[in-house]
C-alpha cells in the first residue's frame, strides 16, 4: 500500500542582512567580495562563496569559467576545494553564497546547484558535522539553513557504495 510521506525543511528568513549574527553577515560580506573575483565572461554572472572553518579562517571562491562551457566550476566548489587543500582536516561550519550579473551593484537570489548541494552533503559526512548555508536573496533578504543536507534529500552518499 502506497503512503504519502512530506519532506519537511526548515529555513531561518531574514529580511535584511542587518538582521543575521554578525559572524554570519561578515561571512556573506567575504561572499560579496568573492564574487566581485569571478571570471564569467560567458555567463555574466558573479558568484560568491565564503566558507567559515571551525579554527576561524574564512576561505573565499567565486565561479570560473572557460570556453569549453560549462566546464568551469562554481564557487561553492572552489571554495570548498581550496579549503581542502590549504585547511586539510579542518572542518567546515557555514558557507554564504551571493550572486549578481556582471556590471549590477545589487545582488540576487541564488542557491547551489545540485553538484555544489551533493559535495557539500559529502564534507558533512566527511566530518560528522553540519554546515550551515547562508543564501543572499533579492532586496537584502537572507535564508539560513542549519545544514546542507537538507537541499538535497534523497542525496547519493558513500553509503550507496556499499
Amino acid at each position: 500500500m502506497s503512503e504519502i510521506k512530506k519532506l519537511e525543511i526548515e529555513v531561518v528568513h531574514y529580511q535584511s542582512i542587518e538582521e543575521l549574527p554578525k559572524i554570519y553577515t561578515n561571512l556573506l560580506l567575504e561572499a560579496r567580495s568573492a564574487a566581485s573575483h569571478s571570471y564569467s565572461p560567458y555567463s555574466h554572472f558573479e558568484v560568491g562563496a565564503a566558507l567559515l572553518l571551525e579554527n576561524g579562517v574564512i576561505v573565499p571562491g567565486s565561479n570560473q569559467e572557460n570556453a569549453s562551457y560549462p566546464t568551469g566550476l562554481c564557487a561553492e566548489r572552489v571554495a570548498l576545494f581550496a579549503a581542502a587543500t590549504q585547511h586539510p582536516g579542518i572542518k567546515v561550519s557555514a558557507i554564504a553564497i551571493t550572486a549578481r550579473k556582471a556590471g549590477n551593484e545589487h545582488f540576487e537570489a541564488v542557491t547551489p546547484c545540485g553538484s555544489c548541494r551533493q559535495v557539500m552533503s559529502e564534507y558533512e559526512d566527511l566530518h560528522q558535522q553540519n554546515i550551515t548555508v547562508i543564501m543572499e536573496g533579492g532586496n537584502d533578504e537572507v535564508s539560513v539553513l542549519k545544514n546542507a543536507s537538507s537541499l538535497l534529500p534523497f542525496r547519493f552518499s558513500h553509503a550507496n557504495l556499499k
